[in-house]
């Protein structure tokens, strides 16, 4: 069963033992970066959260807050180590996280930045309902900016 869990004392040495493949390496920072960022990003409410099946660790994911227009949660990092990859445990695991971000309430979207080069990553984020906005930030020019929108129960 997935689940995301907290990253803690008990659990960082085993998160930060995971690894991606050498050609996702590009997309993606290091466990070690991951848990670097949260801490960096915590004025804007960041949360590093492990990613497990039963009691194995599997992968990380780092999401913070975006007040900025479009206000959003703003998805920095979503990671499954190369073991566990292909599997469906990153669609299974990004799934919970967005229930997790709706019932939370705070915003309406989720906002993640992919490079168009990293086409498993683009096809994950589709399949669960993200779209791309069309917007390119000058910063990130190989990137395609893609959102999901919460839905609406009234």
């Amino acid at each position: 069963m997935i689940r995301l869990i907290s990253v803690n004392e008990d659990n960082w040495i085993e998160i930060s033992k995971l690894s991606v493949t050498d050609e996702q390496k590009e997309f993606l920072d290091s466990p070690i970066g991951i848990i670097a960022r949260g801490y960096v990003y915590r004025n804007q409410n960041a949360r590093v959260l492990g990613i497990a099946d039963n009691d194995q660790i599997i992968g990380i994911t780092l999401v913070k807050d975006l007040d900025e227009e479009p206000a959003c949660y703003d998805l920095q990092q979503f990671m499954i180590d190369q073991r566990f990859q292909n599997k469906g445990y990153g669609t299974e695991a990004l799934k919970q996280f967005l229930i997790m971000l709706g019932k939370e309430g705070k915003y309406k979207c989720v906002e993640v930045c992919v490079n168009k080069a990293d086409t498993p990553a683009l096809r994950m984020y589709e399949k669960v309902g993200f779209q791309d906005t069309g917007y390119i930030d000058d910063n990130c020019p190989d990137c395609r900016n893609l959102m999901y929108y919460f839905k609406v129960t009234e």
